[in-house]
């Protein structure tokens, strides 16, 4: 395929997810665990509004710090629609050398460079608000069969994440080498960080993530505690951590299906474990019902 129609599809396909971005889910998570939604497409605007000074063969330090900082301002969608028609004229334009921060690049090895991180960002976007994710089978072959040969240039950099074994459709299989894993959702990052937080005994960020009127039951024998409201389950959690030292929580398996979840799990502790499943039931989300069970 032509580089710059690798490219530029790649940019479009990145433009018209963000048009389609939520009031309501810009502060939502996504596989980039560092970046919420605002900040992966302010990250992508980032990338499309250097092409132009990059494709005139200007430097960094020509450039300078200009392009810090936020660029999407009130209007996220029209920033990034901007950027994307700014980035596919420029990948049109003549020029010898694109001065990168490692040194003068071809530039059609630049604009591979970009195409693969809309492909890949684009995945990440739409999953993260809720749409079928576009992974063009072309640009899917294309970008696999360059990435395949700078892989671990990428991942000795720490640009990518550990790859995910496993996937043998190509699109899940890119994903994967991306560090990715293909079955990510919001959900199942919720359920992520509150394993973690559990583990870590962390219960401000808990309690962050369930809704004020929680419903938690307990593994307490022969029933279960049941504790209704964000106070009650707060001061169960608390009594928990507390009577429990070198705790760890170890997530052995997760399944979503729509509003609610099974997360088999193992709870250890100083001198003992047990292993059991939470069933959880998800709204606006937050976590609105945990019942736990264990191994009797």
């Amino acid at each position: 395929m032509d580089v710059v129609e690798l490219h530029n599809r790649a940019v479009a396909n990145f433009a018209e997810l963000v048009s389609g971005v939520a009031p309501d889910q810009w502060s939502g998570p996504t596989p980039c665990t560092d970046w919420d939604v605002r900040a992966l497409v302010n990250h992508v605007v980032g990338e499309e509004r250097w092409t132009a000074p990059l494709m005139q063969g200007r430097t960094i330090a020509e450039v300078g710090d200009t392009l810090d900082g936020d660029l999407l301002g009130d209007d996220p969608a029209g920033a990034a629609a901007a950027a994307a028609r700014e980035a596919e004229l420029a990948a049109t334009w003549p020029v010898e050398k694109v001065h990168l921060s490692y040194g003068d690049e071809d530039p059609p090895e630049y604009l591979r460079q970009l195409a693969a991180d809309h492909l890949i960002h684009g995945w990440d976007l739409a999953v993260a608000i809720g749409v079928p994710p576009r992974l063009d089978v072309e640009l899917v072959a294309e970008v696999g069969t360059w990435f395949a040969d700078r892989e671990e240039i990428y991942r000795s950099a720490g640009m990518v994440g550990a790859p995910l074994a496993g996937f043998t459709d190509p699109a899940e299989a890119l994903l994967a080498a991306f560090g990715r894993d293909p079955r990510w959702t919001p959900v199942s990052a919720l359920l992520e960080r509150f394993g973690n937080a559990f583990g870590a005994g962390d219960l401000d960020t808990l309690m962050s993530l369930v809704t004020d009127d929680i419903v938690f039951e307990s593994t307490a024998p022969p029933d279960g505690g049941r504790f209704e409201g964000a106070d009650a389950v707060r001061a169960e959690w608390a009594k928990v951590f507390a009577e429990t030292t070198d705790l760890g929580f170890e997530v052995e398996e997760t399944v979503v299906l729509g509003d609610r979840a099974v997360v088999r799990w193992r709870y250890s502790w100083s001198s003992g474990h047990v292993r059991g499943v939470d069933l959880f039931r998800l709204r606006d989300g937050k976590i609105a019902e945990n019942l736990a069970y264990v191994k009797g």
